[in-house]
């Protein structure tokens, strides 16, 4: 008979934030503890894409959390469908070995369309008038109605945006423990976001990251109390560590005002020309993609990124190759941040021509990552009311627009996409049982063998310096 597998994804996890909290680290005291290599760019859907498959990015597909989707002439970012990930996952490989297999998602990236048994991802309702309310889709469609009716509406507004909070993660732990227990898949996969905010907010160094560790653990507790009872194997792991940074790097500012990136013009307001830039960047956390349309000018912006304060490397497709990030999705060229900067997608000059999304929480329609969306905007003394106006508006069924977000980026003191300085401000693995332990490190490339490893489908084992 297969041991269930827990895994659990907490993310921004790192051994000095594993201080503060007991049940997750008491995990190692049961079995062992490893330090684990990330990819690059050190984001959740290229990590966890690697994690799932054993592929680096050039091999999934995955080139960051979105990218210009060149056939398409548009940039999108957290998409869903799990056709993109490319490569086998773990659980496919161990139904493979196993028929009758089972596996169940909760909130992991790319949920989609997967082959698991079971999914539950954050999947809002987009009214017709235009509306969002907060919602999650689970497959089964029965089991939708059992989360709902335990746990309350899937908490969207504490997913994501100024309000997140813990109530997010609670809800996902809260229905990873019924999935658990009431349908005993072989694999459950646990996506555990609380670490992300307060550390973007407000850094790593701080009593803000202190306390999300603690809160975050003890959340889980319950969770690692009822597999660990029922015999379960536990995998406690994170895609990154989150590092301090001061400093916001406008790429897109740059290249606009180098006559490369283009703009056009709609009810006053800017929007990215995407089809007739030479250049532009789609800005991911410390990773900027840069789609340079015409070759010839792939040596000027090259230098121009290069001079540019903030950036530390600037990668062709050669240097590409060297982080395993060549993948016919990624930029031209790729920028990499300095340790304390990170990457704007702003591309307008003046604040007054900003497109009206700016200001809100719009994942979707952002061209490129925006970590202010983790803030109530602080020149705005009536922000808080004007929000809750808002929110009477939502429930009356009227339509509203939360022009909330600054478009001052400088409140944000904490970011992640640079691979790590340092063992203790990266990723980290703990397993509740003692097998499988490696020698030394392990490569995010190794977390799919070693999954199947811990259930005794594959006899492969893992060691320091193993790489796909």
């Amino acid at each position: 008979m297969t041991p269930q597998l827990v895994v659990v994804d907490v993310v921004g996890l790192t051994p000095r934030l594993l201080e503060h909290m007991p049940n997750v680290a008491a995990l190692a005291r049961r079995g062992w503890q490893a330090e684990l290599g990330t990819v690059l760019p050190a984001v959740t859907c290229s990590v966890q894409s690697t994690f799932l498959t054993g592929r680096m990015p050039a091999g999934h597909g995955i080139v960051g959390n979105g990218w210009y989707f060149r056939e398409l002439g548009e940039v999108f970012l957290w998409r869903q469908h799990n056709r993109l990930v490319a490569g086998e996952k773990v659980w496919e490989t161990a139904r493979a070995r196993e028929p009758g297999y089972t596996a169940a998602n909760v909130c992991w990236w790319y949920a989609m369309g997967a082959s698991t048994d079971i999914t539950v991802t954050p999947r809002p309702i987009y009214h017709a008038d235009g509306r969002k309310s907060p919602d999650a889709y689970v497959r089964p469609p029965g089991l939708h109605d059992e989360l709902t009716g335990a746990l309350g509406e899937f908490p969207l507004f504490q997913y994501w945006g100024p309000t997140a909070a813990l109530r997010s993660s609670e809800w996902i732990i809260g229905a990873s423990r019924r999935v658990f227990t009431e349908h005993r898949p072989d694999l459950l996969l646990v996506y555990v976001p609380h670490l992300d905010y307060d550390l973007q907010r407000f850094g790593p160094d701080g009593p803000e990251a202190v306390r999300a560790a603690r809160e975050v653990d003890g959340a889980l507790g319950p969770l690692l109390a009822t597999v660990v009872d029922a015999g379960a194997t536990v995998v406690v792991l994170s895609e990154y560590g989150i590092t301090p940074v001061r400093r916001p790097v406008d790429v897109n500012r740059l290249l606009r005002a180098e006559g490369l990136l283009e703009v056009y013009t709609q009810a006053g307001m800017e929007y990215l020309d995407l089809w007739t830039s030479r250049a532009f960047a789609v800005a991911d956390h410390q990773v900027a993609h840069v789609y340079v349309a015409d070759p010839a000018d792939l040596a000027r912006v090259r230098d121009l990124l290069a001079g540019l304060s903030g950036v530390d490397e600037v990668l062709d497709r050669a240097a590409q190759q060297r982080y395993g990030l060549d993948h016919p999705r990624a930029g031209e060229l790729v920028a990499v941040a300095e340790p304390d900067a990170w990457f704007t997608y702003y591309y307008w000059l003046d604040d007054a021509r900003a497109p009206d999304f700016a200001r809100g929480v719009e994942i979707h329609r952002k061209p490129g990552y925006d970590p202010a969306e983790l803030f109530f905007d602080p020149a705005d003394r009536l922000v808080k009311a004007k929000a809750g106006l808002n929110l009477v508006r939502k429930k009356a069924g009227l339509r509203y627009a939360m022009s909330v977000v600054p478009l001052d980026p400088s409140c944000v003191r904490g970011s992640h996409g640079r691979l790590p300085a340092t063992a203790a401000d990266g990723p980290v693995l703990l397993c509740s049982v003692p097998k499988g332990e490696p020698d030394g490190a392990l490569a995010a490339t190794d977390v799919h063998d070693l999954l199947l490893h811990l259930q005794g489908i594959s006899d492969v084992t893992v060691s320091e310096g193993a790489r796909r």
